[in-house]
């Protein structure tokens, strides 16, 4: 069933496409997190336009297919007038718009659950607005939708195999190109899953024991 040789081959092609995959994911992540909390923060705003703006960003981006955002950020805005962008900068801005969203939803629900009392005791103390979100709000909303954190982070992992669509060499288009000329479905396929558990399985186990360690400091 499977050919050790051409699986040790393809091995180190495969890592090379993981580490992209991982740099996309990353950088995707870590955009979308700080696009995030200002979209919650939009949402959650006492101005009636800024609440509907963060509604429709989250609207628009949780509604319209990834894969149709992908194509239209790579293919349509240079014909717009703006320069050709790189598969993976095509690759990152998608993925982080779209995860934006979502963790906006996540920590706004987060935000919404923290007691009323502790912002009115920073206001007393002196903290406005941008302050009390920054050292108050964020980093409790946060701990309270660390497992919903989570499950964005890897379901953003497993949504950047769509980037495969514009070129970009990541795990998914690269096990296609190996299995397009060995034939070897199965193998190549397999090892695309397996590579792709290999970055998921640590990352979850890795949530569950801050959750839990957060729980026990907090108790």
């Amino acid at each position: 069933m499977f050919d050790w040789p051409l699986l040790q081959q393809n091995f180190p092609l495969l890592l090379g496409a993981l580490r992209t995959t991982a740099e996309v994911s990353a950088a995707a992540l870590f955009i979308g997190f700080f696009i995030g909390i200002g979209v919650a923060a939009m949402r959650l705003s006492p101005k009636p336009i800024l609440r509907r703006l963060g509604g429709a960003y989250i609207f628009v981006f949780r509604g319209i297919p990834l894969l149709v955002q992908l194509l239209f950020i790579y293919y349509f805005l240079p014909r717009a007038g703006l320069p050709n962008m790189s598969p993976m900068a095509a690759a990152i801005i998608s993925l982080a718009l779209c995860c934006a969203a979502y963790i906006a939803e996540i920590l706004r629900g987060g935000l919404l659950a923290i007691p009323g009392g502790q912002l009115e005791a920073a206001g007393l103390l002196g903290l406005n607005s941008r302050q009390m979100l920054v050292r108050i709000r964020v980093p409790q909303a946060v701990r309270l939708t660390l497992p919903g954190l989570i499950n964005e982070m890897i379901l953003l992992i497993k949504a950047s195999s769509l980037v495969s669509v514009v070129g970009l060499a990541d795990l998914t288009r690269t096990a296609q190109n190996l299995a397009a000329s060995d034939y070897m479905f199965v193998q190549d396929y397999l090892m695309l899953a397996a590579f792709y558990c290999l970055i998921n399985i640590p990352l979850a186990y890795a949530g569950g024991r801050l959750e839990k360690r957060l729980k026990e400091r907090g108790a």
